[in-house]
């Protein structure tokens, strides 16, 4: 089987991060590229890492030097600009490295970040991918505070049970955490305000259902609920980093 037309490297701390990210991202590119559609996605694109295991779709922020230091590259260091680096700004550098000295460099990387509760990782991110001429996109997904607010954006009832637990946790909460899930960010786990108690209490831990918030529900509404916890941010990103990667001439399968 021949390999995909286009590679797209992902870094995150976690799988659920990349599935999120890249469904949410598969959605906008259907959208916007008519002949994009999933049943012919994976001849055309693939979401990939780097290491041992390339084929998880995705590198670890917590596995950027140690790939490094068995590539035998040296983590570069020093300022941005002549500005001091911003929180990750410094990481986000090396992985971009990372990715810019395979043989073959994917078309874009994603930055998948949670910026919990600390908005200057947007300003780090960004350093990172100012710093020099990378020789793909960069696209950031910044999650505020964290993924679990992307997915509470997506969340639209079924039935009275859900029904009822969502108007629990408005109530407890005082505020909706379907349209103000960037408030949901405590730093505690189990605090009031902690965002994956809120998406627990809703989904009941259930995958397959937070999985229905993000691929079922429309896109505009995804946007419209997504204003303030970065996921419209991301999904602009999308629409201008990746989707002019695709309006050439169709790519056949």
């Amino acid at each position: 089987m021949s390999e995909p037309a286009y590679a797209f490297g992902v870094v995150c701390e976690a799988r659920a991060d990349q599935r999120t990210a890249c469904t949410i991202a598969n959605r906008v590119i259907a959208e916007d590229v008519d002949w994009v559609q999933p049943e012919v996605r994976d001849t055309l694109y693939r979401w990939c890492g780097v290491g041992a295991t390339p084929g998880d779709g995705f590198v670890r922020w917590q596995k950027v030097r140690e790939e490094l230091t068995r590539r035998g590259i040296k983590p570069p260091f020093g300022h941005f600009g002549g500005a001091a680096g911003r929180p990750d700004a410094l990481i986000t550098r090396q992985v971009l490295l990372l990715f810019a000295s395979l043989e073959r460099p994917p078309d874009a990387v994603v930055l998948v970040r949670d910026s919990d509760g600390d908005p200057s990782r947007r300003d780090g991110l960004e350093q990172a991918r100012t710093s020099r001429a990378w020789p793909f996109e960069v696209v950031i997904a910044l999650a505020e505070p964290k993924r679990e607010a992307w997915v509470l954006a997506g969340f639209e009832p079924q039935g009275s049970d859900e029904g009822g637990r969502l108007q629990r946790l408005r109530e407890r909460l005082s505020v909706d955490p379907l349209v103000r899930s960037h408030e949901l960010d405590a730093r505690e786990h189990g605090a009031k305000t902690d965002i994956k108690r809120a998406l627990t209490e809703l989904t009941q831990d259930d995958w397959n259902r937070e999985q229905q918030c993000i691929e079922e529900s429309s896109l505009e509404l995804l946007k419209q609920r997504g204003a303030k916890n970065g996921l419209t941010a991301f999904m602009t990103e999308v629409h201008d980093k990746l989707v002019p990667l695709f309006k050439g001439p169709a790519v056949p399968g």
